[in-house]
């Protein structure tokens, strides 16, 4: 399905690409520095954004992979852990460890070891908490590039409106006669760069939170099967065990659990 994406936007930018090839011959003896010079500071302001925007590619193609979110080293671990009821030796483990549900086990044991009367229903309501906390982080992180993706248009907009102003004012100033309308002509494709830099921005940086949030969803459904798993297991250790009181309340854990170093 992403493939098919991918090429229906290819397709669908071939015209612009064509577009803009034309536009360089045409331009072809001004060179890069002179069209980022005639854009004037709201270019500047443009070529931070597309910095900016590259950069978080980079960092989200290198941060953003199922290993910070859940392995099989540590399913694999808190699993064992968990059937030998060993829980505090489980929250040092993850205390050491950096993927999200992690995070949510460490959460759910902390509360379930602070509070051993708690209910199975109060732990998963602890345990959800967590994981839509940790989810909402993935989401927040690729929204940086949703928002450059609306913020660059209108930039390169305010340089266009700039420079149309500039233009306008000196028609209506008089100076504007014979030859200086070719300069009015230069003033106006002039002011045009920096919507066109904004728009090129803009389509880089939405097209990459497409693919961004889609690997976020993918990593946020990974976890939640990972949670309920972990939440699954300790509810059925906690069923098991003979300190169930009545009423299906757990009784207080032992405190001589033995802390586990691996």
């Amino acid at each position: 399905m992403k493939i098919c994406f991918l090429l229906a936007l290819i397709f669908a930018l071939i015209p612009s690409i064509a577009s803009a090839q034309e536009v360089a011959d045409v331009v072809k003896d001004i060179t890069l520095v002179d069209i980022l010079k005639k854009g004037g500071w709201v270019m500047g302001a443009l070529v931070v954004l597309s910095i900016f925007t590259l950069i978080l590619i980079l960092l989200y193609f290198l941060t953003l992979r199922r290993s910070t979110v859940v392995t099989n080293k540590f399913m694999n671990a808190a699993e064992a852990m968990i059937r030998k009821r060993d829980y505090l030796g489980l929250i040092a483990y993850c205390h050491r460890r950096n993927e999200s549900v992690a995070r949510v086990t460490q959460k759910t044991l902390d509360f379930l070891t602070k509070n051993p009367n708690a209910s199975q229903p109060e732990i998963r309501e602890v345990a959800e908490a967590e994981g839509n906390r940790q989810a909402g982080i993935l989401t927040q992180r690729i929204s940086y590039l949703a928002d450059i993706g609306g913020i660059a248009p209108m930039v390169g907009l305010l340089g266009t409106v700039i420079g149309m102003i500039k233009s306008f004012m000196e028609i209506a100033n008089g100076n504007i006669e014979g030859a200086k309308q070719l300069e009015l002509a230069q003033g106006v494709w002039e002011a045009l760069i920096t919507t066109a830099a904004g728009l090129v921005i803009s389509i880089i940086a939405m097209t990459f939170y497409s693919f961004f949030r889609g690997r976020v969803q993918s990593h946020t459904a990974e976890l939640e099967a990972a949670s309920t798993h972990i939440l699954a297991l300790v509810g059925s250790q906690l069923s098991q065990s003979h300190g169930l009181g009545p009423g299906g309340v757990s009784q207080p854990l032992r405190d001589d659990y033995p802390l586990r170093d691996s």
